[in-house]
């Protein structure tokens, strides 16, 4: 049996968006992190057995808001998030900044 070459994701992503540094990465990289927050906010309702009326009311907000964020929206307040997180999810909100 012949063996593929494999390619790491990084390499991957080097090679067809571009490397770190340059403005398609950097934004490839950005619309990934909002990508990420809405799967690891919808992850956590389905753990929880939540829909997402039930979350928006938690966190007073509105159902199309909830589903709007964990299909990546963009602009997302910080009070509006932590209120999700804390009131609507019971969680607590961690940030780090990597340099």
């Amino acid at each position: 049996m012949k063996k593929k070459n494999l390619t790491s994701l990084r390499d991957f992503i080097d090679e067809k968006v571009g490397p770190k540094g340059t403005k398609k990465r950097d934004h490839y990289d950005r619309e990934f992190e909002a990508f990420k927050l809405g799967v690891l906010i919808q992850q956590a309702r389905h753990e929880k057995g939540m829909t997402q009326e039930q979350l928006a009311e938690l966190a007073g907000t509105n159902k199309s808001y909830i589903s709007k964020l964990e299909k990546d929206l963009k602009d997302v307040r910080f009070s509006t998030l932590q209120r999700i997180i804390q009131d609507g999810l019971g969680g607590k909100l961690q940030i780090s900044i990597k340099i």
